[in-house]
């Protein structure tokens, strides 16, 4: 699937994230389609091989979407792992996009619930014109490809 996101889609999309950061004090939240491209990125992502994080949680969501079948399920919409150090919450966005949130014990698992609920209904309604191609995109610039 072809995407174009404009630089205005992307200050969109980074003042959701960046939302979700300030008011969940997550340290971390990513973007990903459902193949494992990573879309955005905010917060402190330094230390992290975000690329490869992407492709992962991809697959385990895709993974258990198939659970879920098999189970008589349309799809599970959340997943969440704990770890001694680190949480991962992630969601569908729509159809077509993850959000995965890295977050540590400092903060509660039902405010990142509460917050991500919050910013999911408002991101869905940037990112649904953008991955169904339902949004007209400007030629900028007199500059024409022939």
């Amino acid at each position: 699937m072809n995407v174009i996101l404009t630089r205005e889609d992307l200050k969109k999309i980074n003042s959701f994230l960046e939302k979700l950061i300030s008011s969940s004090s997550a340290h971390s939240v990513l973007l990903i389609d459902r193949s494992g491209q990573l879309i955005a990125e905010y917060g402190n992502t330094t230390e992290i091989d975000i690329f490869s994080l992407s492709a992962l949680m991809a697959a385990n969501f895709g993974a258990t979407a198939e659970i879920a079948k098999i189970l008589g399920e349309e799809e599970f919409t959340l997943l969440f792992h704990k770890g001694k150090n680190e949480n991962v919450y992630f969601t569908a966005v729509g159809q077509h996009v993850i959000m995965v949130i890295l977050f540590d014990d400092k903060t509660t698992l039902g405010l990142i619930r509460l917050k991500i609920k919050q910013i999911t209904e408002e991101l869905s309604q940037v990112l649904i014109p953008i991955f169904e191609g339902k949004k007209e995109i400007p030629i900028e610039g007199p500059e024409r490809v022939v």
